[in-house]
Parts: C-alpha cells; structure tokens; sequence
C-alpha cells in the first residue's frame, strides 16, 4: 500500500497535464459547455468496449427519461506507465469535474484511482475489481457493485465441498494481479473451513507450459479443476482438456465469463463448466437489457457490460436524490437501500462491499442456466 500511497499522493500535489477524454456516444465533447452532470469512467485501456458500451447505455436510458438533470460520460483510459490510473483520475476530478468515478478496473489500476478518491474525497464505485485490499483500506467513499473475491470462492466452495462431495481439486491461475489475488483468497477460504488443499499451477509467460500442467493434473488424479483467469486463458485452456479427454467438473469465477472487449461470451467453449453468475441472464430485466444491448451494439453483452450498467445507474440514481454536492452523495451511496439492478438487488455493507452472496450458473446446450441453491 506503500507504493499505491506514494504515487497518488505525487499526483494530487503536481499539476496534472493530461490527454483529452474518450469521446463517443454519451460522452463528454471538451469543447461543449453544458449543464449536464459528469460522471467518470475509468476503464484499462481504450478496447474496453464493454464496460464503456454498458455505461453509455444507462445514461442514454436516463436522459431519455427526461427530468431537471442530464448525464454524460468521462471516459478515461489507465493504459500508458503505471501510476497512470492516478493521474487520470486526478484530472477526472480536477479538469472533467466529475460527481462520482466508476472503476471497470484490474485490481491494481482500482487502487490508484481508490487512493485518489480518498485524497479527493470523491465517491468511487468499483464495477469489475474484486480484490479483497480494494475494501480493506476502509475509504468511508469506496463501493463495489460487484461480488468480491471472498464472496465468490464462498459460493464455489459451497457448490464443490459441501454440495457435490469433491475434495480433490486442482486449480490454474492465470499469472496476473487480479487472478492471483481470487486465487489467494479461495486457499484462504479453504484453509479457514479446514478443507482438502488443491493442487496449484500457475500458466503464463514465466510458468510451466499448459501440456505440463496438464499431465500434472492427470497425475495428481484432481476430481475438479476451478479456473482464476480471463476469457481468453479460459479459451485456450478448455479446449486442450477436451482433447485430451479430460472429463473433470470445471469450475470458474466471474472473470471467466465477463471479458471487457466487444465480444460474445463463448457459451460452447463453457459448456458443462460451473461458473459464478452475474445474474443478468436469468431476469426480466436482464434480458430486456441483453436485447437493447445487442441492437444497439451488435453483440450479446457479458458481465463488464452488465455491472458497468449497473454501477452507473446506482449513481445516477444517488445523484438524482442527492444532487451534486460530493458529501450529500457520499451520505446518499452509504445510507439508502439502492434499487434493484439487472445483476439483482444493490446493497452495500460497512466496508462498501456489495452485500449478498454470488450465484453460481452452469452452461447446458449453449445456454447460461442458472444452479438453484438448495
């Protein structure tokens, strides 16, 4: 946290020269003065369509309904040298003069901007970062829409130990920030209800190949594998165990399922895995913003669409009754019982953490099906 403190605190004290935001439809033309309210997006880098597409679609929802405010989207992108989180949410605050920054952000990135908003005293929303630290720094302004890491190894945990009876597991974690930490934390879970450990392996540039892992796993005998990745590790994985007639229950988080680019989730390549759900592919709202999504973008939205949408509907929803004052919002985020979203019901507990647990869906002749708790 040392390092994260440095860097922010170097950013909030020099002057800020930054570049121009992401325009785009719903998003905010520098060179057009208006009196609409500027919410801030922060997202990895600028093909992170998802999150970007899920955020303009709720404030074009929300202007379209009309009333005494209107909403635009900042949209700023983290790519570039690190540390550049922070100095695009410093200008966000300072140059854009946003209400409210959502994060669709790797771990990382989400601390950065998380360190500015304390310094700024800025509400920051986290719409795709699961990372336990994220809300263990105790920012009374710091909120997540999404299931934390904890929240999902429980709920894996649940279906794998107690429901279907499996205690050898093996698991493979992408080697990058966010999948190491969901990892870290499902041992963690593990190790404090006194369960069986799982075999570990790592994949990535600096690891052991996947066919070696592979036959590790067929070695070890593991009943189950459970994935910490993206969808792209998950693509590349899953096919090569078909093929070499690994038939093992497949298990995987959110990550799995949600990648931030314009792309389809690839249902075949999951079918048979469990995974946890975002819950938007089962409701009546959900699947009216599937169909609006895809007509309007030209593809079926994942979970970075969904809880992007969401989060920026949780703020337009503070905004309209507590208007633009960032304590009054502050106050507004921490003290109401936020309507239901199309990832369900948004609360959030103490520490900012959404409250609830996370459903988990299994993927039956290439559809999302959603696994009922008992």
């Amino acid at each position: 946290m040392t390092q994260f403190r440095s860097l922010s605190l170097v950013c909030f004290l020099v002057v800020i020269i930054s570049g121009p935001a992401i325009t785009g439809a719903g998003t905010v033309n520098h060179d057009e003065e208006d009196n609409a309210v500027k919410i801030g997006l922060l997202i990895p880098d600028k093909e992170s369509l998802a999150a970007i597409q899920g955020a303009e679609l709720a404030i074009r929802k929300a202007n379209e309904k009309g009333g005494n405010q209107s909403f635009q989207l900042v949209v700023r992108s983290t790519e570039g040298p690190w540390g550049a989180g922070s100095k695009e949410s410093v200008s966000m605050v300072f140059d854009d003069g946003v209400v409210a920054i959502m994060g669709s952000l790797d771990g990382r990135n989400a601390h950065l901007a998380e360190q500015v908003a304390t310094k700024t005293r800025i509400a920051f929303l986290s719409s795709w970062a699961t990372d336990m630290t994220l809300s263990q720094a105790f920012v009374p302004w710091y909120f997540r829409c999404i299931p934390n890491d904890h929240q999902q190894a429980t709920s894996l945990i649940r279906e794998i130990y107690q429901k279907r009876k499996l205690t050898k597991l093996a698991i493979i974690t992408w080697d990058a920030y966010d999948s190491r930490h969901a990892a870290g934390t499902f041992l963690k879970v593990i190790s404090s209800n006194s369960l069986a450990t799982p075999k570990q392996f790592t994949y990535g540039s600096s690891h052991g190949n996947l066919p070696e892992i592979l036959t590790a796993i067929e070695e070890y005998g593991a009943e189950a594998i459970v994935l910490f990745g993206d969808p792209e590790f998950a693509s590349e994985i899953l096919p090569m165990l078909k093929q070499r007639g690994i038939n093992q229950m497949i298990f995987g988080t959110l990550a799995v399922t949600g990648g931030q680019k314009s792309k389809d989730p690839d249902w075949s390549c999951l079918e048979g895995c469990v995974l946890v759900s975002s819950g938007h592919w089962f409701t009546d709202e959900g699947m009216a913003f599937q169909e609006e999504f895809q007509n309007t973008f030209g593809y079926r939205p994942g979970a970075a669409a969904a809880y992007a949408y969401d989060g920026i509907n949780v703020i337009i929803g503070v905004v309209k009754r507590a208007g633009i004052d960032r304590d009054r919002i502050i106050e507004a985020f921490a003290g109401a019982n936020h309507s239901s979203g199309i990832t369900g019901d948004i609360q959030f507990e103490k520490n900012g953490n959404r409250s609830g647990s996370a459903s988990l869906m299994t993927i039956r002749m290439g559809n999302p099906v959603i696994l009922e708790e008992d």
